[in-house]
């Protein structure tokens, strides 16, 4: 049945958000007390400024957030409050972690869907371009162009296009937040990166169609292209890059912390960047625990949606259940 094979998958991630966020808890704790530097000197520059700050500054800081504290204390008291789903308050502005990480989250939403879904389009594009025309000269420029974008990472890609499309064309906002354009450069670089797997995808999928019998019989009865096209390759092509969706998820989490900073976006990878400077512990520990469980919410929904769109996928859970 159907709910049994939702109710191992709620199960499955349940245990996988916990695992996360005791780990990602756990290392981010440990890898912010290991950084050099005082915490309590950046977290005082935080909140007055390094013009403002002097030892005395620092040491009062130190005394109210008991950083004088042991280690083990400090962490076994945010894991307490993560029992009870409480992510404690930012060191610097003195907010909840939750309300600071609930604002910002929804521009890192915004950011990662347009993203997402413009690699998709322009994979589905580019793939099946290169899979209907072959070694045709319009199409030769595809595989140089992916090799490229591969090898490139995400702060290259943004630097190249805020220069030539920001700066030398004058055609997009390099940096800020407000109107629909300035959400155009920083997507159109997280998709660059989630480019080339797409296209790959899509078009070694098409290929393997255009090569079937299922699809030669149907041109050969009479069938027109673009019916044939739809009728034996969407549903394989829908399926492969769904699935590999799911998989380069993490690199779109990866990202989004390069990206948001590169251009200033207020999402939660800007913010965890401010966070490590100023050495705000809550906060590293909140806004990588949202990334966190973000990646394992969207991977475990593509992972239930290709196995809705492929019933061989359900057919072996099925009739173990009956």
């Amino acid at each position: 049945m159907n709910w049994r094979l939702a109710a191992r998958q709620g199960v499955r991630l349940l245990s996988q958000g916990t695992l996360v966020a005791g780990s990602v808890g756990v290392l981010s704790f440990v890898m912010t007390r290991a950084l050099p530097g005082d915490a309590a000197y950046r977290i005082a520059a935080g909140r007055y400024g390094y013009d403002m700050v002097d030892t005395a500054a620092a040491e009062a800081v130190r005394a109210e957030l008991g950083l004088n504290k042991p280690a083990l204390h400090q962490l076994l008291h945010w894991l307490g409050d993560l029992l009870q789903l409480r992510l404690g308050a930012s060191m610097v502005s003195g907010d909840p972690v939750v309300d600071e990480i609930t604002h910002q989250l929804g521009h890192t939403l915004q950011l990662s869907l347009a993203a997402w879904l413009l690699a998709i389009a322009l994979g589905l594009l580019l793939g099946s371009w290169a899979a209907l025309r072959g070694t045709h000269w319009s199409a030769r420029w595809i595989q140089p162009l992916c090799t490229v974008l591969r090898a490139s990472p995400a702060f290259v890609l943004g630097v190249v296009l805020m220069l030539g499309l920001g700066v030398h064309l004058d055609w997009l906002p390099v940096a800020g937040h407000g109107e629909a354009i300035y959400l155009v450069l920083p997507a159109l670089t997280l998709a660059f990166t989630l480019l080339p797997g797409v296209t790959q995808v899509v078009s070694q999928g098409l290929q393997q169609v255009l090569a079937s019998e299922a699809f030669e019989f149907a041109l050969t009865k009479g069938m027109p292209l673009r019916a044939a096209l739809w009728r034996h390759a969407m549903a394989p092509l829908a399926l492969g890059t769904l699935a590999y969706a799911g998989m380069q998820l993490v690199l779109l989490v990866e990202g989004v912390v390069v990206v948001e900073s590169l251009v200033a976006w207020p999402g939660i990878g800007h913010a965890l960047v401010h966070a490590v400077l100023s050495r705000d512990v809550p906060m590293i520990q909140g806004t990588a625990l949202a990334m966190g469980l973000l990646f394992v919410l969207l991977n475990g929904t593509l992972d239930a949606a290709v196995q809705w769109l492929d019933p061989r996928l359900r057919e072996p859970a099925d009739r173990g259940a009956t």
